[in-house]
């Protein structure tokens, strides 16, 4: 019997030698190593082939001190990684998580494709209307280029977001079938630094200030590009969530894993932050709840099953079918903001009842909270 997995998608943009592939590499190695707590979920390629591959370059770094070769200029891919629920003691909504993680070659934003390749062109459509259907995006300012430009960072800032606006403006046709704006494209988009090892007296407050301070105007620029290609603009989150990554701490001739950045926050993310956006767009502004449904996969599915875990006042919830307008909107306005201590509370009552589906998506929410509290995350609109 098919298993049923609740899939949540990410796009990771970056130019070439951003890190990517590392990242990417990483984050899969980390949750194969002994060390990974596997008492909520175990975590598998859905691809063996795919898995092997990111395996061994997590393995080559751990073991050789060598990095990863970047992605091969005409080789995008969606990386599935699912979380296997440990256990369920009652009955199942879902019985696991996939990410799928939508990874593309880093000069298609800096290279125009080849004329003679009628495949490669095909390819970039394809991958970029993939990318388009993710939940979150997350934009790679690579840390390498900042020590680059010390003092001069707008320089690099401007001409990354503007390379970005304009391939995306490029590929608007490909992108938008018959010309329609979109109801399934990432909302959120997080600027994410990159080797953030490189920086360690940088903060995710002092990260968000540079970018603030050097590249205002570019990233809302972005935001003007993003709002052609989605229905509903005013839920759109763009420049406002920051967080810092780094796979690893890399010195000369030493590549140490063990010390990362970030990737533990990246399936919390990629989970639950879409859904306490949502909450803060139906507070905000007047989006019916038939809309507000369209625009993050699965909530019905997490929602309900949060309200339960985190003992919010009952919502009548249809057991057949999605009938959001009766109970979405009442939902959502007592969802955010939870507070960190509720979180925890409920992620031991879950524990303690044996329901690792509520348990694992308490713990995506405490641990954003405990994100912010080591100032590696700093989500917006709170």
């Amino acid at each position: 019997m098919a298993l049923n997995l609740k899939d949540q998608h990410i796009a990771v943009f970056g130019e070439r030698g951003s890190g990517k592939t590392v990242l990417i590499s990483s984050f899969y190695g980390m949750t194969q190593d002994s060390s990974y707590d596997t008492s909520l979920y175990t975590v598998r390629a859905e691809s063996t082939k795919q898995g092997n591959a990111l395996h061994a370059n997590y393995l080559q770094m751990l073991e050789d001190d060598t990095p990863p070769l970047s992605t091969a200029a005409a080789d995008a891919q969606a990386y599935k990684f699912v979380l296997d629920l440990t256990g369920e003691a009652k009955p199942k909504e879902f019985d696991g998580l996939r990410l799928v993680w939508h990874d593309y070659p880093g000069e298609w934003f800096t290279e125009d494709p080849s004329t003679e390749d009628p495949e490669e062109l095909e390819a970039r459509v394809r991958t970029f209307r993939n990318l388009m259907q993710s939940d979150v995006a997350f934009i790679l300012v690579d840390g390498q280029k900042l020590l680059d430009y010390a003092s001069q960072e707008e320089k690099y800032l401007k001409l990354l977001l503007a390379d970005f606006k304009n391939e995306l403006l490029n590929r608007k046709d490909d992108i938008l079938i018959d010309g329609k704006k979109q109801d399934r494209f990432p909302r959120i988009w997080v600027f994410a630094l990159s080797k953030a090892d490189l920086h360690p007296d940088l903060d995710v407050q002092k990260f968000r200030n540079l970018m603030v301070k050097k590249a205002q105007g570019d990233m809302a620029a972005l935001g003007d590009a993003l709002k052609e290609f989605v229905t509903t603009d005013e839920a759109l989150s763009i420049g406002e969530d920051f967080i810092l990554l780094s796979s690893a701490k890399f010195e000369p001739n030493a590549i140490k894993v063990s010390e990362r950045i970030g990737l533990d926050l990246i399936l919390p993310v990629a989970t639950m932050l879409p859904l306490e956006r949502l909450a803060l767009w139906a507070k905000r502004y007047d989006i019916s709840a038939k809309v507000l449904a369209k625009l993050v996969d699965n909530v019905d599915d997490y929602l309900p099953r949060l309200m339960d875990v985190l003992k919010l006042v009952a919502v009548k919830i249809p057991k057949i079918g999605l009938f959001v307008a009766a109970w979405l909107i009442p939902a959502l306005e007592q969802f955010a903001p939870v507070a960190k201590e509720q979180l925890e509370q409920a992620y031991e009552d879950a524990l303690a009842k044996k329901d690792y589906g509520a348990a694992t998506l308490a713990k995506f929410g405490r641990d954003l909270a405990e994100g912010e509290e080591r100032k590696v995350l700093r989500r917006g609109q709170q």
